[in-house]
């Protein structure tokens, strides 16, 4: 299968560069599969499209300010970090620019001095391992110099920083949100436990991968990068016992899903687990686990755009971005969103 067959016209105007206020007015696009409907509402219905003994997947990630701008030492020139992965303690995978200024041994300075980082060596995938050294708490001092991650689409930084996590995300480790979870307001989180929907969390630390074209023009050429993911026990109890009483696991994002469908790949059951996925979801894959999908609208040619074709299929999926444009939906992470059934 060709990467151009995953391509569509967006106008640039439709891509959100803000959130929507309060997070629950996105509007949702909702597809049912079992007969092909579109209709068209605001996310604080979804529970309007939800049953009792359903349960919701989340992804609890949170995204640092990981994005550093800083000066070498030695010469004072600036360079800027982006923090990808936590090696460990205190050693973090970065990407560096300009690369050529972040050779091993070298030192930066961050916030005038609040972090300094040393690189130990440069990674076979053109990276850096980076040593940071401080005083205090990393976390609180990061929030200080460090900045959101935002995507290139995205021009500005939010008023508030906050706006690029979900209510929930409490494990650090993310350089992108899961962003179909920024709808979620805490009231309507617990207006649908009453309801009877179940939730339940997953970890996986979305990295640059996120944001990596597909170049290759077969889609099966395309090398995932890999990212950590973590199945608490609690939440493979609540999706045995969802299947088992006939609810539907529905997945909050492309994320959640991937890290399910990695879990099911693995042990061939939905066990409690943690590790590293690179699994790529395009269409002739096989769902094991997911049976509804909650999801942003996402770049042409992306991942993202295949797994959700892969779910829902390809010529469907194409026709419903191009139903969204019409209706002038908003794309991308501060976008609004469609919910698969």
């Amino acid at each position: 299968m060709k990467t151009a067959d995953f391509f569509y016209r967006l106008p640039p105007s439709l891509i959100a560069q803000r959130p929507a206020e309060p997070r629950d007015s996105a509007r949702m696009m909702v597809l049912r599969r079992a007969d092909n409907t579109i209709t068209h509402g605001t996310f604080r219905s979804i529970g309007d499209y939800l049953r009792p003994g359903d349960c919701l997947i989340l992804n609890d990630t949170k995204v640092l300010p990981a994005r550093l701008y800083g000066v070498k030492e030695a010469t004072g020139a600036r360079v800027e970090f982006l923090l990808l992965n936590q090696i460990s303690q205190d050693v973090w995978e970065c990407l560096a620019g300009p690369g050529k200024k972040a050779r091993p041994g070298a030192r930066f300075s961050f916030g005038d001095g609040l972090l300094i980082g040393e690189v130990l060596e440069a990674l076979p995938n053109g990276n850096r391992a980076v040593q940071f050294t401080y005083e205090g708490n990393f976390y609180h001092l990061l929030g200080r110099v460090g900045e959101m991650p935002l995507p290139h689409y995205i021009t500005e930084q939010p008023d508030d920083p906050g706006r690029y996590n979900t209510v929930y995300a409490r494990e650090n480790g993310s350089a992108a949100a899961p962003t179909a979870g920024l709808h979620f307001t805490p009231e309507l989180l617990d207006g649908l436990r009453e309801d009877g929907i179940r939730v339940g969390y997953v970890t996986l630390h979305v990295g640059l991968g996120t944001f990596r074209p597909v170049k290759a023009a077969d889609i099966e050429r395309h090398e995932m990068h890999a990212e950590h993911y973590a199945v608490p026990p609690e939440t493979a109890a609540l999706i045995h016992e969802t299947k088992a009483r006939g609810g539907r696991v529905v997945c909050v994002g492309t994320t959640s899903c991937r890290t399910l469908e990695a879990v099911m790949q693995a042990h061939g059951a939905l066990v409690p687990c943690e590790g590293w996925t690179d699994i790529f979801l395009y269409p002739g894959c096989a769902f094991r686990c997911v049976d509804a999908l909650l999801t942003n609208f996402h770049l042409p040619e992306s991942t993202l755009i295949m797994l959700v074709s892969a779910f829902y299929g390809r010529e469907k999926t194409l026709a419903a971005y191009e139903e969204a444009v019409r209706e002038d939906y908003r794309f991308y992470s501060f976008g609004d969103c469609m919910l698969i059934l």
